[in-house]
């Protein structure tokens, strides 16, 4: 039997579509930004502790756009997993595209607060954009991708692991945590990020049939 958290039904879809058309109309008025600055406010005396500092930094570096890219291409490439492959990848990029678009044209900049703890020596991978003047946040770039890698590849071992595969929202938890703790994202678009991921990979799941993966004559 599948697990119900990978078989999201009608109403439960749209209910989600519309929590996120909420989030997108607070995001554009900036109706909660005062309470967003607020518990960013908050976050920034917490950093100083140089052992959480660089564990945070390594926590956001993995949601760096082409970890699980590069994850669905060698699934892709497999032939028994191919199918797999092509819907994380489609999902991937469809989400990074639109959340690219989406923070650019929603206006809900970055937090206008200097990070003052311990950083990686290295330097952050681009993530997907476009041309804009606003480095916005809505939704999460990061936390939708890790969200799409976990539904999917969670739900491809429901059937062998039907309890370790929550383990997988480990992935996207922590990047949405520590993206909080750098003062990258707001919590209202780390919450949008989860919904919108969930939206897009239910989309393309069910457009591109992933539940043949399961069908041995299909593979």
């Amino acid at each position: 039997m599948q697990n119900w958290i990978f078989d999201i039904r009608s109403r439960t879809f749209f209910l989600l579509l519309l929590a996120f058309l909420i989030l997108l109309c607070l995001a554009v008025a900036k109706i909660v930004l005062v309470y967003d600055a607020g518990f960013e406010n908050y976050v920034s005396k917490l950093v100083g502790n140089k052992t959480i500092d660089l564990t945070m930094g390594i926590f956001t570096e993995l949601g760096w756009v082409l970890y699980p890219i590069f994850v669905s291409i060698i699934l892709f490439i497999v032939k028994r997993t191919r199918r797999l492959g092509l819907v994380l990848l489609l999902s991937l990029l469809v989400g990074s595209m639109v959340v690219a678009y989406m923070r650019c044209y929603t206006g809900y900049e970055k937090p206008a607060l200097e990070y003052l703890g311990a950083q990686l020596g290295i330097k952050s991978g681009a993530d997907v954009g476009v041309p804009c003047p606003i480095d916005g946040t809505f939704p999460a770039g990061a936390t939708m991708r890790t969200t799409i890698f976990a539904f999917i590849i969670g739900y491809a071992l429901s059937r062998r692991f039907p309890r370790g595969c929550y383990f997988l929202w480990i992935y996207p938890a922590v990047v949405s945590i520590s993206r909080l703790y750098l003062l990258q994202e707001y919590p209202l678009t780390v919450i949008s990020g989860v919904i919108f991921g969930i939206l897009i990979a239910n989309i393309v799941s069910k457009k591109l049939k992933i539940e043949l993966i399961f069908d041995k004559s299909k593979t």
